[in-house]
């Protein structure tokens, strides 16, 4: 892993953020490339009640804002010891940041709080990414303090297609955590898959792990995965993102759209 590009934007989740991408580029020997886009309100770029008119001061605007965010990060990164660039592009966030990842081994964001809105504080854009992009996904919590990358480390197993890409996207990763817990949890009923594949498959990267099957008990897959992560304690972890559509975990529930809600610890994430 030599590339991590990192989301800048002014919202809350902005110190984690940063703070995790410097703990990887320094672990890692990573470069940061980081990504600004200045995105024009929908009401205003779909010309909603006239709103076109108004585009010109709104646009200068937010290129005030966003100029002066920039300046104040550049100044915090000297100070942070790491190598680092800086991309500026403007239009839609989500293809923005999905264009400027194409090179890119990680991208850092936040994950959402509260309900999906227009203007959410910071933008509801993980699961978008995660499926959108061929990069892997990295959501902070907005309480994070930095990311201790070569601490614990768990990764959610099912056998999946996506949590093979997660689990073969994870491997730099792993390869620096002093402690890697393979987790599966057990689903009757569900066709059996070699729990064994993913501890077989870190091990011939030279990555020890300690695997993990985790009853149901009669629970969801997704509170049987929240015990496993409150026994375990891991510092951070890595899960496919969304083996169902996610209409389908939209309507029905699912364990990724579960974690974007509950988890309090930086996902890995890749579909």
């Amino acid at each position: 892993m030599t590339s991590i590009l990192l989301h800048v934007h002014d919202d809350s989740g902005a110190e984690s953020r940063l703070q995790a991408a410097c703990d990887i580029a320094r672990a890692a020997h990573a470069h940061i490339n980081c990504v600004q886009v200045t995105s024009m309100p929908g009401l205003i770029a779909s010309d909603l009640y006239g709103g076109a008119s108004m585009a010109p001061a709104i646009a200068a605007e937010l290129q005030e804002i966003d100029a002066r965010l920039r300046t104040r990060m550049e100044e915090r990164l000297r100070r942070e010891g790491v190598s680092w660039d800086w991309r500026q592009a403007e239009g839609d966030l989500v293809h923005g940041l999905l264009s400027a990842s194409a090179l890119s081994d990680l991208m850092i964001v936040t994950l959402p709080a509260g309900p999906r809105r227009e203007m959410s504080d910071p933008p509801h854009i993980v699961d978008d990414l995660a499926l959108g992009g061929r990069t892997p996904v990295l959501a902070v919590p907005q309480a994070a303090r930095g990311m201790a990358v070569t601490g614990r480390a768990l990764v959610a197993w099912d056998g999946s297609q996506q949590a093979s890409v997660a689990l073969r996207m994870a491997v730099p990763f792993l390869k620096l955590a002093e402690e890697v817990n393979v987790v599966t949890v057990e689903e009757a009923g569900k066709y059996p898959f070699p729990s064994t594949d993913a501890p077989e498959y870190l091990a011939r990267h030279g990555i020890k792990s300690q695997l993990h099957v985790w009853p149901r008990d009669g629970r969801s897959v997704e509170t049987a995965l929240q015990a496993a992560i409150g026994v375990l304690s891991p510092d951070w972890m890595a899960m496919g993102a969304y083996g169902h559509s996610r209409l389908r975990e939209l309507v029905f529930g699912g364990v990724t759209r579960s974690m974007l809600r509950q988890a309090r610890v930086p996902l890995l994430l890749a579909h």
